[in-house]
């Protein structure tokens, strides 16, 4: 549907400017759209690298449990005494105007919470083992809340390219239709106008 504007010269000008930088916006917002598909893709297969590579060490990790449990007993009271990690540190990154976060952890000395009296090896085992559980959970979280993130922004960015295509651009288009063909319309009423004006003066 076009626009309600007054058939002149200028508005036609302004209005073909306004739909050449709607233009060059929906291109915009198409380049942002493959690119955040592109690196959502790629995030995905990581995702299910890192998933894989959990499940994998948990199997492992579990396994090494059993035997640490069937050689010291107890095993639940070795865990009791484990502090609150505040080694994870939150920072970002952009993509196209999307904010991706980036987690990293604290790398120090491994140190067990545990007494080497009554432990042996084997629960040395599962606490590196469970260790290097921890780092591979903190970088899926990362890429599984950066996932989420870039579905949000195509969604978003789409919607906005589908409003500009759909929408907008159609209208612009109109209204420059509407406008050329009105002053069209007025140069042929006013060359007929002048036509019977000349005509008029030849017969005097």
């Amino acid at each position: 549907m076009a626009q309600k504007v007054f058939p002149t010269k200028s508005n036609l000008i302004n209005t073909k400017k306004t739909l050449a930088l709607t233009k060059t916006g929906w291109e915009f917002l198409d380049k942002k759209r493959n690119i955040l598909v592109r690196e959502m893709m790629m995030t995905i297969q990581k995702a299910q690298n890192v998933q894989n590579d959990v499940a994998s060490k948990f199997a492992e990790g579990y396994d090494l449990m059993q035997k640490a449990t069937i050689s010291l007993g107890m095993f639940n009271q070795f865990s009791f005494p484990i502090p609150i990690d505040n080694s994870i540190e939150m920072d970002y990154r952009s993509i196209m105007g999307v904010e991706i976060p980036t987690l990293t952890i604290e790398q120090s000395e491994l140190k067990p919470y545990y007494g080497l009296n009554f432990t042996s090896s084997d629960l040395d085992k599962v606490y590196l083992k469970f260790n290097e559980i921890k780092t591979l959970i903190v970088k899926l979280a990362e890429i599984e809340s950066s996932v989420y993130r870039l579905a949000d922004a195509i969604k978003k960015t789409q919607k906005r390219a589908n409003a500009l295509e759909n929408i907008l651009i159609p209208q612009f288009e109109q209204t420059i239709r509407y406008i050329s063909e009105e002053l069209d319309e007025k140069e042929r009423e006013d060359f007929s106008r002048l036509k019977v004006v000349k005509g008029r003066r030849d017969r005097e």
